[in-house]
């Protein structure tokens, strides 16, 4: 009943709008609380359009017009009071679906791509993809967020700087339009400023600390982004780029360059630039090498003109460089000088040649990366020797009167042989010595011995040995370094002494003093591309012998080689793998060679020594501070656990003594004071 009054009502309205005069297509809407489904009813009726509702819309409507309306504008109406339900209406091939707002994102509905215009306003729900071409898609999302009915969606695409809302057709009309006003090419766009006199690099110096210290103002969210202004000197054109945010800064250097870049009363100027990382003498003397065509330091200056504008008459066009300027300039050595006190270079030229100079500078004055080089000896000797021989020997008649014959063998160095060892028990070498001795035999000329009739002997050694060498160092690029560990050995290179009858000066010798141990010298040069080039000496020695009459006797392995090496890696640069065996037989002729009976007339001895040694090398790059700091504090840790491992352990008899020890390594704090050299000591040596 309830359904059949709406429709009765609007036909009666209707037909009392005709009769008015207002025409066939009005149509005049009165709904109180009327059921939403009589009111769909009603508005197929007169749209003519098919709807399914969702079995969760319920609920009342309440439209009152009191004007006739187009029957155009019945949908849209009909929309609107959707909308203030909560239901949203999607139009899916020739159907109107009614759903929960929330759920209307989730059924087919219009697309519309950003290359088609769409007119279409209302409460209807669209999904609009919009492209930006300044602006970050995902930083408008907060700003788009608010004005979206908090049911629909907002999702950003960075891939191709998009955004996907989803929403009704009159709010995407307007976050279009909001779009539009945001994306729009910044102020932030670099501008170029050219110089005509002052230098770029010493005017962006300048300017950049006046409006560095320059007071800003902050938000609740920090400092205002739109008053930072980046100033960039470009020295090969001698400009400034200059960025910002705020159009007012960049008006504000434009004057202030302006007032800057004026010409200097006089013809030259003399400038002082104070360098940060190189030397300034060795930079002077490469700059005056440029200019003035000096090949060494001490070389006399030749003077060469140098034009700032047009070449002088009589001089050819192609013989002198064009530089911009008034006039032509002759350099001299003294133009460019350096102060070694200040670390500084002292140039007197005009401004167009100085500006030439600084650019140079700028390009010299580098932090120069460091090297640090690790080298590794590895030695491992194994030496392995054993002898064992049967020695006879018949003394009985050598203390008789008369002629008697004594004989045996006799085999082996001192202290291996029969004879030796029977003059002298106690020089017998190490091993097994087994022997038969007879009495006492008194030799004339010699002396009493034993009779030692029968020795047997048997030695085997076993020995090995195993050395690893690490020396570092940390050296500049292509700065040679050096570092040698070891004694310094006295060489004798010449004596005078007096012969019997001589009365000349007093007997001398000339000594000279090398050094015996361990040597590394190295020269790193970095490349482009990560790899370092190593020049490099590696010398180890040792001495062998002392008692030698000619002199010390050492053992010396040295390398020296050019290669190249990638950062952190290890490459070996030298070794030697020896493999010796010597086997030698001492026996009696013709006794020796008898089957089973001649190892009782031989004396047999074998030894094999064998040798690996190989020299490693690896170059790690040190490009800043927290590189080199990271193997400092490696380095440093380790010996501080070496430290404590050599403590003295407590021992009650004895009284406890601290042992030196490195303090504890701080963390690397910039803004610390340096400290004094001898508060470290106070902590090192308790």
């Amino acid at each position: 009943m309830r359904l059949l009054a709406v429709f009765i009502l609007i036909v009666m309205s209707s037909g009392q709008a005709r009769a008015q005069g207002a025409g066939p297509d009005t149509v005049t809407l009165n709904f109180v609380n009327a059921d939403i489904e009589g009111v769909v009813k009603a508005v197929s009726e007169i749209t003519g359009k098919n709807f399914v509702l969702d079995p969760r819309v319920k609920g009342s409507v309440n439209i009152v017009s009191a004007r006739p309306m187009s029957r155009a504008l019945v949908y849209e109406v009909f929309l609107s009071a959707l909308r203030l339900q909560g239901y949203a209406a999607v139009e899916d091939r020739g159907v109107v679906k009614i759903v929960p707002e929330a759920d209307a994102k989730l059924h087919l509905g219009r697309a519309v791509v950003p290359s088609e215009k769409v007119r279409s306003t209302g409460d209807q729900i669209q999904t609009r993809v919009f492209t930006l071409k300044y602006e970050s898609a995902a930083q408008l999302v907060p700003i788009l967020r608010p004005l979206i009915a908090p049911a629909n969606t907002i999702a950003v695409y960075p891939a191709s700087n998009t955004l996907v809302i989803t929403d009704y057709a009159g709010s995407l009309q307007r976050i279009g339009r909001i779009i539009d006003a945001i994306d729009q090419p910044g102020g932030s766009d670099p501008v170029v400023i050219p110089l005509a006199h002052a230098s770029a690099l010493d005017v962006a110096q300048m300017v950049s600390r006046l409006f560095a210290d320059a007071p800003q103002a902050a938000g609740p969210a920090g400092a205002d982004t739109s008053q930072r202004l980046s100033v960039v000197a470009d020295a090969r054109s001698n400009s400034l780029v200059a960025r910002s945010d705020n159009p007012s800064r960049i008006t504000r250097l434009r004057s202030l360059v302006a007032m800057l870049d004026t010409p200097t009363s006089a013809a030259g100027n003399l400038h002082v630039v104070y360098l940060k990382n190189a030397e300034a003498v060795k930079v002077a003397e490469t700059l005056r090498a440029i200019y003035l065509g000096e090949t060494a330091p001490a070389a006399a200056p030749r003077p060469m003109a140098l034009p700032v504008a047009a070449s002088p008459a009589g001089t050819p066009p192609a013989a002198l460089p064009s530089l911009p300027g008034p006039q032509a300039v002759a350099l001299s050595a003294g133009m460019i000088q350096a102060d070694p006190a200040t670390n500084s270079i002292l140039i007197n030229a005009p401004d167009a040649i100085y500006n030439n100079l600084r650019a140079v500078l700028d390009k010299l004055d580098v932090r120069r990366a460091q090297v640090y080089v690790e080298a590794l000896i590895a030695e491992i000797t194994a030496d392995k020797a054993a002898e064992f021989g049967i020695q006879w020997q018949s003394l009985s008649g050598a203390g008789k009167s008369g002629t008697n014959a004594f004989g045996g063998t006799n085999f082996g160095a001192p202290g291996q042989n029969i004879l030796g060892i029977a003059a002298s028990p106690a020089s017998a070498g190490r091993g097994l010595n087994i022997g038969v001795i007879n009495g006492v035999v008194s030799i004339p000329g010699v002396g009493q011995v034993l009779n030692l009739n029968l020795l047997i002997r048997a030695l085997e050694t076993d020995s090995n040995a195993n050395i690893l060498s690490t020396p570092t160092l940390l050296t500049l690029d292509n700065e040679e370094a050096r570092i040698v560990i070891g004694q310094n050995v006295p060489f004798i290179t010449g004596q005078y002494a007096l012969s019997g009858a001589a009365t000349t000066p007093t007997p001398f010798q000339t000594v000279e003093r090398r050094d015996v141990g361990l040597t590394l010298r190295v020269r790193p040069q970095i490349s482009e591309g990560g790899t370092v080039r190593l020049q490099i000496y590696q010398e180890v020695s040792s001495v062998q012998d002392t008692s030698n009459p000619a002199g010390v006797i050492t053992n010396k392995r040295a390398v020296e080689s050019m290669v190249l090496v990638d950062d952190g890696q290890i490459v070996v640069i030298g070794g030697l793998i020896q493999d010796s065996v010597r086997d030698g037989v001492e026996k009696v002729p013709v006794l020796g060679d008898l089957p089973v009976l001649g190892a009782l007339f031989t004396y047999n001895t074998r030894s094999r020594s064998k040798t690996n040694l190989m020299v490693f090398l690896r170059p790690t790059v040190l490009r800043d501070a927290q590189r080199a700091d990271s193997i400092t504090g490696s380095r440093y840790d380790y010996i501080l656990g070496e430290q404590d491992k050599a403590a003295p352990p407590h021992n009650p008899p004895l009284p406890d003594m601290e042992a030196p020890s490195l303090p504890p390594r701080q963390p690397a704090a910039p803004a610390a004071p340096p400290r004094a050299m001898w508060d470290f000591m106070d902590q090192a040596i308790p």
